[in-house]
C-alpha cells in the first residue's frame, strides 16, 4: 500500500519505513501518525516481516510535532489530536517485533519521542537528540526516556532542553551504536537481517520479557522467564533450530 507521508520497502525478512515529508523536515503531522498506525498494523500481521527499521533518511529523522498544523487547530480538535498522537506511539511501543531506529540529523521533540519507542537505536555521527518543548511551555514525554537513560539523566534532558550529539547519546546509553554517516543504514540493515534469521517466536518472547520483567521483583522475573522458556522448549521446531545450531558449530570446528 502507498502512503502519503511515509515510504515502505520490504527486504528479505524485514521492512524499512522512511518518514517522507522532506519539505517539512519530517514533522509529525496527523496524517503521518495515521499512516504510521496503519502501516504498523499491517506489518504486525505480516509474517514475512521479522523486524522493522524506521528512519527519516540521510539528512533528518524528524523535527518533531508539526507546529504549523498544530497552530491552526481549534480547541475542539485537540482531544482527537492528542489521541492519534498517543495511539501512534503506543502502536510502535507495543509492536511485537523488534523496531530499530536509524537516526541521522535531528530527532527533536516528537521525533525524539518516536525514537524512544524503538527497541534499538543506531545513530549516525550527525544525529542530534533533544527535547526543546519546555522552552516554549510544553512538557516533553518523560517516562520513555527515563526507561532508557534513568531518572537523573532524563530529568536533565527534559528540564534543560539542550540537544546532545550521537557520541554523548551513546555514552549515556541512549543509543546502541554510532556509525559514520555513510554506514548507519548499512549497520541498521545488518542488525535487522540478523534478527530476521532468528526464530521469530523466540525473538518476540525476548521483546515481551524485556517489557515485563522490569516491573517484577527478582524472583517473579525469574519465574516469568522460565515460564516463557518452558513454552518455547515445548515447540517441536526448537529441536530443528538446535540441530542447525550444533551443525553450524561442527562445520566451523568448534565442537
Amino acid at each position: 500500500m502507498k502512503y502519503n507521508t511515509i515510504l515502505l520497502a520490504k527486504e528479505k525478512g524485514y521492512a524499512i519505513l522512511t518518514l517522507n515529508r522532506p519539505g517539512e523536515m519530517n514533522a509529525l503531522s496527523v496524517g503521518m501518525r495515521r499512516d504510521l498506525l496503519h502501516c504498523f498494523g499491517q506489518m504486525e500481521e505480516d509474517d514475512s516481516v521479522r523486524a522493522v527499521i524506521i528512519t527519516g533518511g540521510d539528512n533528518v529523522f524528524s523535527a518533531g510535532i508539526d507546529l504549523k498544523e498544530m497552530s491552526t487547530l481549534e480547541s475542539s480538535g485537540f482531544e482527537d489530536y492528542w489521541r492519534i498522537m498517543i495511539q501512534s506511539l503506543q502502536k510502535i511501543s507495543a509492536f511485537r517485533k523488534p523496531v530499530i531506529a536509524a537516526v541521522s540529523g535531528i530527532a527533536l521533540g516528537g521525533g525524539f519521542n518516536l525514537v524512544t519507542m524503538c527497541d534499538m537505536i543506531i545513530a549516525s555521527e550527525t544525529a542530534i537528540f533533544g527535547h526543546p518543548e519546555l522552552k516554549f511551555g510544553v512538557n516533553p514525554l518523560f517516562d520513555p526516556l527515563r526507561r532508557i537513560v534513568g531518572t537523573a539523566k532524563a530529568k536533565e534532558l527534559a528540564m534543560l532542553g539542550e540537544p546532545i550529539g550521537a557520541q554523548e547519546a551513546f555514552r549515556i546509553g541512549l543509543v546502541n551504536r554510532v556509525s559514520p554517516p555513510d554506514r548507519f543504514m548499512e549497520d541498521a540493515r545488518s542488525i535487522a537481517d540478523e534478527i530476521s534469521q532468528r526464530p521469530a517466536r523466540a525473538v518476540e518472547a525476548v521483546k515481551k520479557i524485556s517489557d515485563i520483567v522490569t516491573h517484577l521483583d527478582k524472583n517473579a522475573a525469574l519465574e516469568y522467564e522460565f515460564e516463557i522458556s518452558a513454552v518455547l522448549f515445548s515447540r517441536a521446531e526448537i529441536r530443528a533450530h538446535m540441530r542447525k545450531f550444533f551443525d553450524n558449530l561442527k562445520s566451523k570446528g568448534k565442537t
